[in-house]
């Protein structure tokens, strides 16, 4: 397989950018797909087998289940990084390991649908907070050590959005020929 190949399945909606000025419509779009995303996510695995859920979604890949089950880690994260950024001043978020996590027994033995449902009320939670931030709410920092600069609270919603996106991708690229 080359290497553009690769890159294509390994970012099948693209690398995340942001644009130069990020306005409230922009941040009203990604919180509408953060909150459509486990009812696209369960249509998605619903139409995968078991054998499926169990496929890679490219060579050296995750498994369809393990996408799930990270998606559910990453968002509780996520979720967590929001409520940091929104009651401290600048807060250090902690990084962790998802390929580590991603090899962690219950990342191969839960069932799909425990994530799914996780994802669900985690998403439901988490919209209604995002739609009640304010401007100022928007422009809140956290500081990602792993990128050594600060990251708004706007940039996060539009880095979520794009990472829900792009694993729902990699789900539906296991039923692809």
């Amino acid at each position: 397989m080359s290497t553009n190949q690769t890159e294509k399945l390994k970012y099948p909606i693209g690398k995340l950018q942001f644009p130069d000025e990020i306005t409230r419509e922009m941040v009203n779009l990604w919180i509408k797909e953060i909150e459509g995303l486990p009812l696209k996510l369960k249509k998605a695995v619903s139409e995968l087998s078991e054998a499926e859920m169990q496929t890679p979604y490219r060579p050296e890949g995750w498994t369809a289940l393990q996408v799930v089950h990270h998606l559910a880690d990453s968002h509780i994260n996520g979720f967590m990084r929001f409520k940091l950024a929104l009651t401290e001043y600048k807060p250090t978020i902690k990084p962790y390991y998802e390929d580590r996590w991603a090899e962690l027994p219950d990342s191969h033995l839960t069932p799909v649908e425990v994530s799914l449902a996780l994802l669900e009320a985690l998403h439901q939670r988490w919209t209604v907070l995002l739609m009640a931030l304010t401007d100022e709410d928007l422009k809140k920092t956290v500081i990602h050590p792993e990128h050594g600069k600060e990251i708004s609270v706007e940039e996060l919603i539009a880095t979520y959005a794009w990472h829900g996106n792009h694993h729902l991708e990699h789900v539906k690229l296991v039923k692809r020929p």
